[in-house]
């Protein structure tokens, strides 16, 4: 195939998200750079990338100088990987794509849905999806416990969880757009999908989270739930995804599945789902290289996988 180059956004310190992306580009023969941008020139990707660009903020940044950049580099495919910049990819989805630059992004109104819970409350429920209640009035739950976090973005950095009343009001005052949902007992799963430009879903891994920090799994093991993987399919075809996307939902003790949020993007414990099978990097450098998937199987591993997510240490 012909080479080309791939622009990582935000890398921070997302050297698995890096190493997998080069992985698929070898795998498709692709032997080309990987280029990673962010805003802080010290960050810990630089070091596992190909060439670094030290990235203006993605409200300074002009879109022609972002191409002119990607032409002069020869990049083809551009990965985001921060809730903050999916706005402004989905924004010129198009005008990167007439460029020849394909985007592993949602379109527009599809981003703005995942990243307004209430919206996203709404929209579910107009699908007739499992969704949790959510609401901006907390008098309008009846409950004995509850669940406060930011209407807009992703991550549950700031999350109250299980909190009475008085104590979700009080968290609430601590946030700018607070929202407000029942607490549910059960277990917690993420739903890593993948969603070809044909808009039909390539493949669903569903992975259990162990231990969670700030957030994000720590550690997290995958398991074979039909029912779950054949509703996710479902729900992200009805909402028109693309490419990469992670559910977050509770099963509570009846079996019943609560939908609590889409993030439209690479999740940061979501390459234990490649490892299992879903081979999303190598799928989107396929159809940015003009290949149609459809026709590729997906093939899930056998024996279930457990990821664990620690500090390393590299000297130079």
């Amino acid at each position: 195939m012909d080479g080309y180059n791939i622009l990582i956004t935000s890398i921070s310190k997302k050297v698995p998200l890096i190493k997998a992306v080069r992985k698929a580009s070898m795998k498709l023969g692709n032997t080309s750079k990987i280029f990673g941008a962010d805003l802080n020139p010290n960050c810990i990707g630089k070091f596992f990338v190909d060439s670094f660009w030290q990235m203006p903020s993605i409200h300074e940044i002009g879109i022609n100088e972002l191409i002119s950049y990607c032409v002069n580099n020869n990049i083809k495919a551009i990965i985001p990987t921060r809730d903050g910049e999916l706005p402004f990819f989905s924004d010129y989805k198009e005008e990167l794509f007439n460029h020849k630059i394909n985007v592993l992004i949602s379109h527009k109104e599809i981003i703005e849905v995942c990243l307004d819970k209430l919206l996203f409350y709404s929209k579910l429920l107009e699908l007739n999806c499992p969704v949790i209640t959510t609401v901006e009035n907390i008098d309008q739950l009846n409950c004995n416990y509850f669940v406060v976090k930011e209407r807009f973005g992703a991550g549950s950095k700031y999350i109250g969880l299980k909190l009475t009343r008085e104590e979700a009001l009080k968290k609430s005052k601590e946030m700018k757009k607070p929202i407000f949902q029942p607490y549910i007992e059960g277990e917690e799963y993420s739903i890593d999908v993948y969603i070809t430009q044909s808009k039909q879903t390539k493949g669903v891994i569903v992975r259990k989270r162990v231990l969670v920090e700030n957030g994000e799994s720590q550690i997290t093991s995958t398991v074979r739930n039909h029912n779950v993987e054949l509703i996710f399919s479902k729900v992200a075809e009805d909402l028109g995804l693309y490419g990469h996307a992670v559910f977050q939902a509770i099963v509570d003790r009846h079996g019943t599945i609560h939908i609590i949020e889409c993030n439209s993007r690479f999740g940061g414990a979501s390459t234990l789902s490649i490892a299992a099978g879903l081979d999303s990097f190598y799928w989107f450098l396929m159809e940015s290289s003009g290949f149609n998937i459809d026709n590729y199987e997906f093939k899930r591993s056998i024996h279930e996988k457990t990821q664990v997510r620690y500090a390393e240490d590299m000297v130079i």
